[in-house]
């Protein structure tokens, strides 16, 4: 839950801005208590630490070994904090060079680069290239884009394992148009924010 709401989810911050005045600490698992710097961008910070916790004690049991997706990754705190419970591997998607730059230096920092990796490009045109069955996905796009959509039938176009977990977030007002094969599986609401976790079932197809 990265709180931006732009066409990217954050707008351009000012070319003299420092790098690094916000900070992200992870909360549990191997790099627990680590703080990371996050840019000083409009509207880019982390995922407050209680949505954070909530989500990954319902998915206590499915993040070890897990192949992770972050899509529209910001900070990339969603996809850290996996690793940083086990996940074996992760990848983030942000279109933003300077937060992809930024996210890339994080995992150096932690020592997770191996297992972590980074794209800079829409996250739309990466889910229509090649893909790869993820266990986890953290689907967060900006508000009021309609996104959410497109994004879920390309995921389904391989990206998914038979029964993956599908993180969604959107504003409260909408009720996100997913496959009818994903099943609800816990939501918490937060303000003006909703969000879903799903859980991947058979397809009808």
């Amino acid at each position: 839950m990265t709180r931006r709401r732009s066409s990217s989810r954050h707008r351009p911050a000012a070319a003299n801005r420092s790098r690094g005045t916000g900070r992200l600490r992870l909360i549990g698992g191997e790099y627990r208590r680590r703080q990371l710097p996050v840019l000083d961008s409009p509207g880019l910070r982390p995922t407050p630490d209680r949505v954070r916790e909530t989500l990954f004690n319902w998915l206590a049991a499915a993040t070890p070994g897990a192949r992770v997706l972050d899509l529209f990754a910001g900070t990339g705190a969603l996809g850290l904090e996996a690793l940083s419970r086990g996940a074996a591997e992760a990848h983030f998607v942000e279109r933003d060079p300077r937060v992809a730059e930024q996210l890339t230096t994080n995992l150096a920092t932690l020592g997770a680069d191996a297992r972590g990796r980074v794209t800079t490009a829409d996250a739309l045109t990466f889910l229509a290239g090649e893909p790869r069955p993820c266990s986890l996905v953290f689907l967060d796009p900006p508000f009021r884009q309609d996104l959410v959509e497109p994004c879920c039938a390309r995921l389904e176009q391989g990206w998914l394992s038979a029964s993956a977990f599908i993180y969604v977030e959107t504003e409260s007002a909408l009720t996100p148009p997913v496959p009818a094969h994903w099943v609800l599986y816990r939501e918490v609401r937060a303000g003006d924010t909703t969000a879903r976790l799903y859980r991947r079932g058979e397809s009808p197809n």
